[in-house]
């Protein structure tokens, strides 16, 4: 299972990004995926997350209303439209995946695959 992040970069407070997590050697439909983020000296932490179909999405209440996560899985890839972006959004963002049913508990140790982390910087 391999999951690659990317999208991150720089952007001024109130822009926008997209993250991308696209999987290789494997298909993403069988799978939740999740997205964390750790900014720094600060524990990792979950923002979003969508069940395998879709059907279900979590958000943290931080970023309600701001970030959309969506999948696609034609193209075995799954978003996250991070909106009116916060200089408290700064962090390296990870995407994960879980094919079990722990991902419901939207922690980082109910994901059993992990990605490299892209860099999100959001400057006031």
């Amino acid at each position: 299972v391999q999951l690659q992040a990317s999208g991150g970069g720089l952007v001024q407070a109130g822009g926008s990004l997209r993250l991308s997590c696209a999987a290789s050697g494997f298909t993403l439909d069988y799978y939740a995926i999740g997205w964390f983020r750790q900014a720094p000296g600060k524990e990792r932490e979950g923002v979003s997350c969508i069940s395998s179909s879709g059907g279900s999405t979590y958000y943290a209440d931080s970023v309600k209303g701001r970030f959309t996560i969506s999948r696609d899985n034609a193209k075995n890839t799954v978003y996250l439209q991070m909106n009116s972006l916060k200089p408290e959004d700064t962090a390296v963002y990870y995407c994960a995946a879980e094919s079990s049913s722990l991902w419901v508990w939207f922690l980082p140790r109910s994901f059993g695959s992990w990605g490299q982390g892209t860099l999100v910087t959001v400057s006031s």
